[in-house]
């Protein structure tokens, strides 16, 4: 397959007509974006259409400028992840997926996708009820744990944050949350 055709067919599968094939062949940043495109389509695809995942990350994965491929992977991953049920269907689907993730030629680009799925699985278990020891709440990226300051509404979560996050501004914006929390439902009614 030829990149061309790659890309035309990615543009294709996902139904998207308005983009110029040929300029996204001929500039990394145009095609990056046209795979965002696509991955954004794809994400919006229902459940049961997850098959065709693995194919479209084999072909763009196949892109000669590993960065864009990479990104927009990331994308699908994100994308995916916030739509997940739980952490048994989120894990399924990326297991399907890391047969090619392994194939990136750079370890960096490989490792950093890897640990992107690590994180959102620890955030739907999070959300699932699960609270997290310091211990495990380490083994996650800064950007997981602010992620969680910023959306869980779990008191416990919120007050291991504000106790144990990697870097202060996290770990303020936790104790922040909290207790506005702890006033918001103190109020009288």
């Amino acid at each position: 397959m030829t990149l061309r055709s790659d890309v035309a067919e990615l543009l294709a599968e996902a139904g998207i007509d308005d983009v110029d094939v040929d300029e996204a062949v001929a500039d990394e940043h145009a095609r990056t974006a046209a795979y965002l495109c696509v991955v954004s389509a794809a994400a919006s695809a229902p459940s049961r259409d997850r098959d065709r995942d693995r194919a479209m990350v084999a072909t763009i994965r196949r892109d000669p400028h590993e960065l864009g491929a990479k990104v927009a992977v990331v994308a699908l991953v994100d994308e995916i992840a916030r739509k997940a049920a739980g952490p048994a269907e989120f894990r399924q689907w990326s297991d399907e997926l890391l047969p090619e993730i392994a194939r990136f030629r750079v370890e960096g680009h490989r490792a950093f996708i890897r640990r992107r799925i690590h994180d959102w699985l620890f955030y739907l278990s999070v959300r699932d009820g699960h609270v997290p020891t310091p211990a495990e709440l380490a083994e996650v990226t800064a950007w997981m744990q602010r992620f969680l300051a910023e959306a869980s509404t779990s008191p416990a979560v919120l007050a291991l944050l504000a106790e144990s996050a990697t870097t202060r501004k996290t770990r303020n914006i936790a104790r922040n949350r909290n207790i506005a929390r702890n006033r918001s439902t103190s109020r009288p009614r």
